[in-house]
């Protein structure tokens, strides 16, 4: 009974041998589909803006700030919500529109009145490839800003040219009229 018993283990011993390569294999197919680049965890690519007053040093916007832009489909959407005490902020671009469009509306504290401007930034978009294994980013090339009216705005200088998915560095500096 023992060696029927001894029999029965080693017939088992060996079909679990026969499937080895089978699992060795499957193994090695699911290790090897793994790559060894990783995606960025950070992978936001937009431009960041920082308030400045004529002489070069930090501004602060204290009435309320929000900025829109016009979406490809043409409605609109809101980038930037409400913001006071702005002294910057980051905003995302369009991966594949030659210029973006951006309209700050400005609510004045004192007198509740609401100021727009529309600033047009043109740009070249290069599709960024990290991996297959990766979404598809673009990097931009700031080309030239425009100003529609002037009303709030005084001016806006490029800093840096190069948006991609650095965002301590500083894009636009933007130069509003004095207030108050």
């Amino acid at each position: 009974m023992r060696q029927l018993e001894t029999i029965r283990n080693i017939g088992k011993s060996v079909r679990g041998l026969r499937l080895l390569p089978f699992y060795l294999f499957t193994f090695l197919l699911f290790t090897a589909a793994c790559t060894s680049i990783d995606c960025p965890v950070q992978n936001v690519v937009a431009t960041v803006y920082k308030l400045q007053k004529g002489d070069g040093t930090a501004d602060t916007l204290v009435d309320t700030l929000t900025i829109l832009t016009r979406r490809s489909n043409g409605t609109d959407t809101t980038l930037l919500n409400r913001s006071v005490n702005t002294t910057s902020f980051q905003l995302p671009v369009s991966y594949n529109n030659p210029e973006d469009t951006l309209v700050f509306a400005l609510i004045d504290t004192t007198t509740k009145a609401t100021y727009r401007d529309t600033l047009y930034i043109k740009k070249d978009n290069q599709p960024h490839f990290e991996s297959v294994d990766c979404n598809i980013a673009f990097f931009h090339t700031i080309t030239g800003t425009r100003l529609s009216s002037h009303n709030v705005i005084d001016s806006v200088s490029i800093n840096k040219t190069a948006v991609n998915y650095d965002l301590s560095t500083e894009h636009f500096h933007i130069y509003f009229r004095p207030r108050h």
